[in-house]
């Protein structure tokens, strides 16, 4: 398969480098300033599982595609969407594949609108990796799992093909037949770790220390469950367990990396993390009254883009 990773960043990069690595047909499509960076320095990777370097890869800039891919590895942060699905238009062939790795559901609906849900997959990450001063990818950790499937479970050919391409990488490539609701269980975990560790400024071990944190942390858990109830996709017992004893361990120095976008000054994924979360949870909060825990983090994230747009110095 000729693939196309969006971006070179923290995920495509990293992800887009391993494929690069285990000798696949990969190109990154990227913006030119970061063309340049790849040309002058190549793309670096420094990881617990190995480090590398590929002096020269591959790049297109998006005025310059003029044939189809088959698989489009989709790995832009959700307020870059529109621009990215701009980007890529020319790269959709009759049988292309987009396989996009942000978290939430709001995209999916996106991208169905621009280019059908024939061409669309489910797809997520789990991956701890950022960009340092010198633009080299850094894996904080040492997961990097890439889970993608049909949305409809059907375990079908061209999936079939997508997986012998993505496999035997150098990351853990998996084919599922229930990425949709995998991807709610993400979504319920990662919506209370970024409510919980940005509202508090804090990892979750300093958060469970403090009183009330406990409380907190299995409040805003609760109601991001609650919601994946009401939608049709209730976690499974197993990720229930496996996900509170994370969200809930002693000492634990997990932040979500919308945290780290906050204090570093730069945009964050409210709307697509916290505040499309919200908008479905109406149904689920019909018995209770006041705000929820989840509305008050979302308006402490608008908070946060309101002062940040307010105070950016404009030209």
């Amino acid at each position: 398969m000729r693939v196309l990773v969006v971006g070179a960043g923290a995920l495509g990069g990293y992800f887009g480098g391993r494929l690069l690595q285990a000798g696949r047909d990969v190109t990154f499509l990227v913006r030119p300033r970061r063309a340049g960076e790849l040309a002058a320095g190549g793309l670096k990777i420094k990881s617990p599982l190995g480090d590398f370097s590929i002096p020269h890869p591959p790049t297109i800039l998006a005025d310059r595609i003029e044939r189809s891919f088959d698989l489009i590895l989709l790995s832009c942060k959700a307020y870059d969407l529109s621009g990215a699905m701009d980007s890529i238009a020319a790269a959709v062939g009759p049988e292309t594949l987009i396989l996009p790795l942000l978290n939430g559901m709001r995209h999916l609906e996106a991208l169905d609108e621009r280019f059908g849900r024939f061409h669309v997959l489910g797809g997520q990450c789990v991956i701890a990796a950022t960009l340092d001063a010198e633009r080299t990818i850094v894996q904080l950790n040492d997961r990097h799992t890439l889970a993608f499937g049909e949305r409809n479970g059907v375990l079908s050919d061209r999936v079939r093909a997508a997986a012998a391409t993505l496999g035997n990488a150098g990351f853990d490539a998996r084919l599922s037949d229930r990425i949709v609701p995998e991807m709610w269980e993400k979504w319920v975990f990662l919506a209370t770790l970024a409510s919980a560790t940005c509202l508090m400024r804090a990892p979750l071990g300093d958060i469970l220390s403090s009183p009330g944190g406990g409380e907190l942390i299995r409040g805003m858990f609760e109601e991001c469950r609650a919601v994946a109830d009401t939608a049709g996709y209730p976690p499974s017992a197993a990720f229930l367990d496996q996900a509170l004893a994370a969200l809930t361990a002693a000492g634990s120095p997990l932040t979500a990396s919308m945290l780290r976008d906050i204090e570093a000054g730069a945009p964050i994924e409210a709307d697509h993390i916290v505040g499309d979360l919200l908008q479905r949870c109406s149904a689920a909060r019909a018995d209770r009254a006041g705000p929820s825990l989840l509305s008050i983090a979302y308006t402490h994230l608008k908070s946060y883009e309101a002062r940040r747009s307010r105070t950016a110095v404009r030209p």
